[in-house]
């Protein structure tokens, strides 16, 4: 069906219309998303992925039930894709194909809630978002649960419009009462005039909308705020009470899958016990994050939204792109970050799937704009080609792509994540020798040994009892306090990698193990080098010769420095570069 608006407003209309503002953004994000996708490292959240995925299931159900429940079902996911192939392309390629596919669902959504060329922008726009593109070079499962967000309100958006009495949105020129709206009304059938299914074709639209919103909340338990989203777009539509019988029942049944996960990763909170409270900054970033993070993109993208809202959000039973959109864009950062302030859980990555409100409303306020000079034009628009606003529309999103070029280049640098461990691997690599005994402060700083065990080849781990994927754990379990004191006795020399706050004169850890590897290292042995990468310290630690202890003992001798809280009379050897340069290590001592 054409559709048919005031003079003026250019036609992209029709079936083949459509595919290409759904196909489009997909081809789109996937490509931009395969740029740079090997990076050459993994940071430690992705080494989780790689090493839980591919151990055995059993394996990896006996882990979660210590850790990681919440990413349980990403993991057996991933489980298949690493046993064809156990590499850092394969371990992103799932997340960069959610995000493909995330990138057309949201261009479906603006087809079927407005028009194609809106479909068409808001896909584009979600496509070059560099957090977006951030995140479908992840191994983690924040681009799938995005997808299943998507989806979802998509199957919402369909299982609302089985019984909506009309079929209408308010963007665009003028209100549009035509076949953009979903579902289709039967040949003949008046527009305007409610389009009742049948009740077996309503319980399966509710059903399997609940199903894919099910599967996401067990993607990540985060998600279930997208439940609220749609209950207020519900209200901002005001339905009949049967949609909001259909609704109810799809989201009790969401409720029976996270509950149990709820109390299951509730009893694993210490993994999120770094986070904190949110404040001004966090609510920055995410509005960034979401809509731009250069000034050139974000007081645009912020002007075309609010103009998308200039207009009334729905009618009675009807749902408008806005009263869809815009939940979803501020329902769950909202009601997580207003929880954080009492119960610390918000990250941006938790609510990845929100930012899909963002290019819908853009690009809805893109096409009122676009409508409005239709209007004001008249007939001189009449001769215009019917693709020339569409494809206006797409310069404008290269210019946004072309503005955020920079972002999205830093973005490819490994440097950019929290740490790199295969430079960590690497670094070991090159400074231990085959038998040299080596101890991990705390014990999670194993993570690059475990990512990238060919750095530390022949490297003995002295304080490992049980490997992670016997143990029922990601690290591992170590050995008590008694034998570790045991096996450091007969050493000369021991390598040290360490989390950098581990090193610090404050820290104190609460584990007795930690506790004893900590003090072990302080009062037997010295530092003779260092060297620093991104995240991660290795030392190297040498055992006190007599005179070092006595030098030790007077504490305010000349030329005494601290180092790690305990007080010496060698320098430490500090490299932070890449190798090149570096000075050598010094040689092992001759035992007497």
């Amino acid at each position: 069906m054409t559709v048919k608006c005031s003079r003026g407003a250019f036609a992209f209309t029709g079936a083949g219309a459509g595919a290409v503002a759904v196909g489009v953004p997909g081809v789109v994000m996937f490509a931009v998303g395969l740029w740079g996708i090997d990076r050459g490292g993994m940071w430690r959240d992705e080494a989780v992925t790689f090493q839980v995925a591919r151990r055995s299931l059993p394996q990896i159900w006996h882990l979660l039930h210590s850790v990681d429940a919440v990413h349980g079902l990403y993991y057996l996911l991933m489980h298949p894709v690493l046993a064809v192939h156990s590499g850092e392309v394969a371990l992103r390629l799932p997340s960069l194909c959610a995000a493909a596919v995330t990138a057309s669902l949201v261009a479906a959504l603006g087809v079927r809630l407005a028009r194609p060329r809106v479909g068409l922008w808001a896909g584009l726009l979600y496509a070059v978002t560099p957090m977006v593109g951030h995140f479908a070079q992840e191994g983690r499962s924040y681009a799938l649960v995005a997808a299943g967000g998507a989806g979802g309100t998509l199957l919402f958006v369909r299982a609302v419009g089985g019984w909506s009495p009309g079929r209408g949105v308010s963007v665009g020129c003028g209100s549009m009462r035509a076949g953009c709206a979903v579902p289709r009304a039967p040949e003949g059938a008046p527009v305007g005039v409610s389009t009742q299914f049948p009740a077996p074709l309503e319980a399966t639209g509710w059903g399997v909308y609940g199903g894919v919103v099910g599967c996401t909340v067990l993607l990540h338990e985060m998600a279930v705020f997208v439940l609220l989203a749609h209950g207020c777009a519900l209200v901002l539509a005001r339905v009949p009470r049967r949609v909001w019988w259909g609704w109810g029942r799809a989201a009790g049944g969401v409720m029976l899958v996270v509950v149990p996960l709820g109390l299951v990763s509730s009893g694993q909170a210490g993994q999120v016990a770094w986070l904190e409270p949110p404040g001004g900054g966090a609510v920055e970033g995410l509005l960034r994050g979401f809509a731009g993070p250069t000034l050139p993109v974000l007081g645009p993208y912020l002007l075309l939204i609010v103009l998308a809202l200039c207009a009334p959000l729905a009618r009675r039973g009807e749902l408008s792109l806005p009263a869809v959109a815009l939940p979803l864009l501020l329902v769950p950062p909202a009601t997580l970050l207003a929880v954080s302030r009492h119960w610390p859980l918000f990250d941006d990555r938790y609510v990845l799937y929100a930012l899909a409100g963002a290019p819908l409303l853009a690009a809805a306020g893109a096409d009122r704009l676009a409508g409005a000079a239709a209007r004001l034009w008249g007939r001189r628009t009449r001769h215009v080609d019917a693709y020339a606003v569409p494809c206006l529309g797409v310069v404008g999103v290269a210019l946004v792509f072309v503005a955020q070029l920079p972002v999205l280049r830093a973005d490819r640098d490994p440097e950019r994540r929290p740490d790199n461990l295969a430079a960590v691997s690497a670094a070991a690599a090159r400074r231990m020798d085959h038998g040299d005994p080596v101890l991990f402060l705390p014990a999670l700083a194993r993570r690059a040994a475990v990512a990238y065990p060919k750095g530390f080849r022949g490297a003995a781990d002295i304080a490992l009892r049980e490997p992670g994927p016997v143990s029922g754990t990601l690290y591992g379990r170590e050995t008590g306090p008694g034998e570790l004191r045991r096996r450091l006795a007969g050493l000369d020399r021991v390598w040290v990698v360490a989390e950098p706050y581990a090193l610090r004169p404050g820290w104190y850890p609460p584990a007795p193990a930690e506790q004893v590897k900590l003090a072990l290292v302080r009062e037997q042995f010295v530092p003779r080098a260092e060297f620093v990468r991104k995240g991660s310290v290795i030392r190297l630690y040498v055992r006190k010769t007599s005179a070092e202890a006595e030098a030790e003992a007077g504490a305010g001798a000349a030329g005494v420095r601290s180092v790690g809280g305990r007080r010496t009379c060698r320098p430490v050897t500090r490299c932070r570069g890449r190798g090149r340069g570096a000075p050598p290590v010094p040689p092992r001592p001759a035992r007497p």
